[in-house]
């Protein structure tokens, strides 16, 4: 399998586990939005709180220069660690969600 095809096939197989968990509150969702044309894969949760509408992205991730962007991060865990797990090397993950000049003290990618 080549790189790109390893990289969408990891991170699908890491971000589809979180469309499963139930929301211990309120009619909420998580739903996974993979977009392979333009290499962007979200988590968006979406649903009602009572009366409060709720709609927020939970992770974005971009497939970016053959690297993967973690561009936002918002599990408990950190979705980066379970890329890692799987497989993917840090050198190929760049944590977006930092200032440039913050990256090469994260131990990932800086580019």
């Amino acid at each position: 399998m080549d790189t790109l095809a390893n990289f969408r096939t990891t991170i699908k197989t890491v971000l589809e586990p979180y469309t499963k968990i139930p929301y211990s509150h309120g009619d909420i969702i998580c739903k996974a939005v993979f977009d392979e044309k333009s290499d962007c894969y979200l988590l968006v949760t979406l649903g009602w709180d009572k009366a409060k509408r709720i709609h927020g992205c939970l992770v974005h991730i971009d497939i970016i220069d053959d690297k993967i962007w973690v561009q936002r991060d918002e599990t408990e865990y950190g979705v980066t660690k379970e890329l890692v797990a799987a497989g993917i090397s840090t050198d190929s993950i760049v944590l977006g969600f930092h200032p440039a000049d913050v990256r090469p003290h994260t131990g990932y990618a800086v580019v």
